[in-house]
């Protein structure tokens, strides 16, 4: 039998599982290593609820690609300082290339003043929850009745339905430091919470702002009627919008929860051909009980990679090829060289942006990369990567970590089908470690 290359794969998000495929296509052996008990990432736990169509057709694909033997699975694993494993851990193994693809799992605030009161939270944690990832599956999150979201991109759509379709929340406010032009989230997402739109209000906030829309060559009338509708809420929920607002401050009221969120309005100005809010000093109050952050999020910079500004840093080197090798190499800007034998891909090379067939796609040509510098290396006999995986285990439980393998994961997921069928509905997922862990564990009981 032919050398084969053995890779450490850090994440099983949508990124690490499409990148696995190309890895394994090429002949490769594969060590995935995933922070949760199921693989999937934002596929699993990101997409809304009810998408089952969606989320089905992935968790097809995934299976697919998981069940080639090639292909080694580690859940209930996290890698980072402090971690179950730590990349040192993983280097001085010796894999014949590291690849993380372990997302965004960090978190961006604005640094506002009152930002540690009761009731600001983060979109992501707030998706986690609903979706069941735990631990923050079981956290608690203190609504009120009274929301403001931070951000009008799909992830602000995806809080605004659960919260008004599922929490019945009264009142949820769209703040934007831009107008409503500049809106990320797409009509068709939209359509889910249009009915809880006050287009009077609506009507109203454009009013306020035509000044600065026309001043920045924005056709107010033709946003009035693409942005207002004619029909009335619900009598007891609604969805507004503030735009050209710029949160200064959280304000708190004397139990230290949320009272209300100070902003500073702005004007539009054009630079160099593109619409951009600038602050007038001019601030006002929005009375609330919660803000909910929707502005994107930031790798987790404990993982062990040179990290700033909330991204992971990549060569800044422009080398020749396409893709470009650098893009997906991380560089230490201390010593001034690349990280050998490590990338990144998805989100956690570009954090937030897009969604499952953006990952993909980034997964897919940074395999281009990865591939290549395999290539260039010697790989290992059969026998010595069985011992590198052998290696890893070992460590694991000489940290006392428990894990999950592929075998478990069928378990699990059959449980899951079960207890989906005897309640009558499409998805059952277990919310907590330990359930999921019973399940696990209940067959094996039985055989023994």
């Amino acid at each position: 039998m032919s050398k084969q290359h053995l890779v450490a794969v850090i994440g099983a998000g949508p990124a690490g599982i499409y990148g696995t495929r190309k890895l394994t296509e090429a002949g490769h052996r594969v060590l995935l290593i995933n922070r949760d008990i199921k693989p999937g990432g934002l596929a699993e736990y990101g997409i809304f609820l009810d998408k089952e169509k969606m989320k089905t057709g992935l968790r097809k694909q995934f299976h697919r690609i998981l069940a080639d033997p090639k292909v080694s699975y580690l859940g209930h694993v996290t890698v980072g300082e402090g971690k179950s494993l730590t990349l040192k851990d993983l280097q001085e193994i010796g894999f014949g290339a590291i690849v993380v693809s372990a997302g965004a799992q960090g978190t961006k605030k604005l640094g506002l003043p009152g930002e540690e009161f009761t009731g600001v939270y983060h979109a992501k944690d707030v998706v986690y929850h609903y979706n069941k990832l735990p631990p923050f599956s079981q956290r608690h999150f203190e609504l009120g009745s009274r929301i403001a979201i931070i951000g009008m991109g799909n992830v602000m759509v995806d809080v605004a339905n659960w919260l008004l379709n599922y929490k019945d929340i009264a009142e949820v406010t769209v703040v934007a430091r831009r107008g409503p032009r500049e809106k990320a989230y797409d009509d068709s997402e939209f359509e889910v919470i249009e009915k809880y739109l006050d287009n009077d209000d609506m009507r109203k906030e454009i009013e306020r702002i035509r000044p600065d829309l026309e001043t920045a060559g924005q056709n107010v009338d033709e946003i009035i009627d693409k942005f207002v509708g004619s029909t009335t809420p619900p009598a007891n929920q609604r969805l507004r919008f503030r735009y050209l607002c710029s949160p200064t401050k959280v304000v708190g009221n004397s139990d230290g929860k949320v009272a209300g969120l100070e902003v500073e309005l702005n004007k539009l100005v054009v630079e160099n051909g593109r619409t951009a809010p600038k602050g007038t000093g001019q601030r006002t109050q929005i009375p609330l009980d919660c803000v909910i952050y929707a502005i994107g999020d930031q790798v987790d910079g404990s993982l062990g990679l040179p990290y700033a500004r909330g991204a992971f840093v990549t060569n800044p080197a422009e080398l020749s090829g396409d893709p470009n090798p650098a893009h997906y190499q991380p560089y230490d800007p201390a010593s001034k060289q690349v990280l050998e034998g490590i990338y990144v891909i998805g989100w956690s090379r570009n954090a937030s942006v897009g969604l499952v067939g953006v990952a993909k796609q980034d997964a897919e040509r940074g395999m281009k990369v990865i591939n290549a510098y395999l290539t260039s290396q010697e790989g290992f006999e059969p026998e010595v990567i069985e011992r590198k995986i052998e290696a890893v285990l070992d460590k694991l439980e000489e940290n006392k970590v428990s894990y999950v393998t592929k075998d478990d994961v069928a378990l699990l997921e059959a449980g899951e089908k079960q207890e989906a069928k005897k309640r009558n509905t499409w998805e059952h997922k277990y919310a907590t470690d330990e359930e999921m862990l019973e399940i696990i564990s209940a067959p094996k009981a039985v055989a023994s």
